[in-house]
């Protein structure tokens, strides 16, 4: 029994996420040809008197596409002015919680369904060439997996190492024939929806090491695989973003296949975007998809991935897939990234100190400077800050290290100053922003520090080295000590 999870969940919204019926079984006429739209008339038993569903897959979940009413004799129809896009479809139950049965949804959409749900693995479609196959390959593909899985159980009774041996074999024997049975299917239907849908299912094996000059080539498993992880997939085609295939392949391959860093990221993405430009669906999406993951990375400096989506795309014209605050959104945090990326100049500050005196970054004569954005009202900075002062008394601070420390707010410069002594961080340069300076920045439209250090959150840390670049920002303590160490050990060298 599946559960029906409907729609993914997408960060911004935008207009191609859900396919659109674009005409449901009341409002459509009989003018219908097999050319323009579909029509796919269905008698689902034993229900009667009730709306079933038309879903699909779409990307990490599932969406509905259109509904039917059943009649007393179990008849309704699924009908469109537009044609649906391909992919594996599903019909759906009244209660929307149960999947049916799965078809194939191809470029000829007038076929008939005649189904019982007693028996969801074998619905009668007629009309469908490509369902035929589909069917065929279901029902060989669901016999030996129930034998794998069979063979798989019974190793945990197996009797003896030779037994087990048997049962592996076994095992892997009839993976492989249904494994030839998919590459028959591919080679006698080259052109059919499910030939495309192999292709991306299917995952390269990896070859032996092989032998060159005498040396084992350690590397070349992993090139092949990656070289040929993509074969027989066409990013344009809007059809493979409706299986639950595509996603799961995609996220495998930048977790598996390419290094965590932006400058190994961004070349791979550009390539998928160019590709899928012309897909109606698939451009969107995997836009969309690469927005929301560096947005907020996993890793420190993948952000700059965002950065270039933003300047290639969005900042070019590309916003019609965004309501109007998911654009608002992606634009102002580009800008608030644009100013602070790792490797770059830290942007310049100069504040007031607590005498009242003007402060400058770029005056702190340091081997790193340590530079946090904080409040002594927040709970987390109450704890974090006599942390990484302790730190830095211990360690950082024979290393040659500042701390330019601002006050982000300036509504309550006594109880400021009040847990600096307190908590007697007394060899930490500390600062703030008058009001007056927040006012002219402002009404001159400059941008301030929260922007150019993206300070949205408190504590807020970068970690600048002696020329004032960053090297780190928005780790914990215990990273930036392992940079320092790294970065102090290389320059010993």
């Amino acid at each position: 029994m599946k559960q029906l999870f409907l729609a993914t969940s997408i960060f911004f919204c935008i207009a191609a996420t859900a396919q659109k019926n674009t005409g449901s079984s009341k409002q459509n006429t009989a003018k219908e040809t097999v050319n323009n739209g579909y029509n796919i008339p269905i008698t689902l038993t034993p229900y009667k008197n009730c709306y079933i569903y038309l879903g699909s897959y779409y990307g990490k979940g599932k969406t509905l596409s259109d509904s039917a009413w059943l009649n007393e004799k179990s008849e309704g129809i699924f009908k469109g002015n537009e044609k649906l896009t391909g992919g594996i479809y599903f019909i759906v139950s009244p209660s929307k919680t149960l999947i049916e049965f799965e078809l194939l949804m191809d470029d000829k959409q007038h076929f008939s369904i005649v189904a019982d749900t007693s028996k969801r693995d074998n619905p009668q479609i007629k009309g469908s060439a490509d369902n035929d196959l589909f069917m065929t390959y279901s029902k060989v593909s669901l016999e030996k997996g129930q034998k794998i899985q069979h063979l798989k159980a019974s190793l945990v009774t197996a009797k003896s190492t030779q037994d087990s041996t048997i049962i592996r074999e076994e095992a892997i024997k009839t993976e492989k024939e249904l494994q030839a049975y998919r590459e028959k299917i591919i080679k006698d239907n080259p052109n059919s929806l499910l030939t495309t849908l192999f292709h991306v299912m299917k995952r390269p094996e990896a070859p032996e090491i092989p032998i060159v000059d005498g040396k084992p080539d350690s590397l070349y498993p992993y090139r092949y695989m990656k070289e040929h992880y993509w074969d027989g997939v066409d990013f344009f085609d809007d059809r493979i973003l409706r299986t639950p295939f595509f996603d799961p392949k995609l996220e495998d391959y930048f977790k598996y296949y390419i290094s965590p860093e932006a400058d190994s990221i961004i070349p791979e993405i550009k390539i998928m975007l160019l590709s899928a430009r012309t897909g109606k669906e698939m451009f969107p999406y995997l836009l969309i998809k690469f927005t929301n993951k560096y947005v907020k990375p996993e890793y420190m400096g993948q952000d700059k991935v965002f950065l270039y989506l933003f300047n290639d795309f969005y900042s070019k014209g590309d916003t019609t897939y965004l309501d109007a605050a998911s654009r608002k959104m992606i634009f102002e945090r580009a800008y608030s990234l644009m100013a602070n990326q790792i490797g770059e100049p830290a942007p310049p500050l100069v504040l007031t100190d607590t005498l009242g005196k003007s402060k400058s970054l770029y005056d702190v004569n340091a081997n790193y400077t340590l530079v946090i954005f904080w409040d002594p009202h927040c709970g987390h900075c109450k704890e974090q800050i006599p942390r990484i002062d302790s730190m830095y008394e211990a360690k950082w601070k024979a290393l040659g290290m500042k701390v330019f420390s601002v006050y982000i707010y300036n509504d309550n410069i006594p109880d400021w100053k009040k847990f600096i002594n307190e908590k007697k961080l007394f060899d930490w340069i500390h600062v703030y922003q008058t009001e007056e300076v927040k006012e002219y920045e402002a009404k001159n439209n400059i941008a301030g520090f929260r922007q150019l250090y993206d300070a949205r959150v408190t504590p807020t840390i970068y970690l600048l080295d002696d020329k004032k670049r960053i090297i780190a920002k928005q780790l914990a303590m215990e990273q930036f000590d392992e940079i320092i160490t790294a970065k102090t050990k290389q320059t010993k060298k």
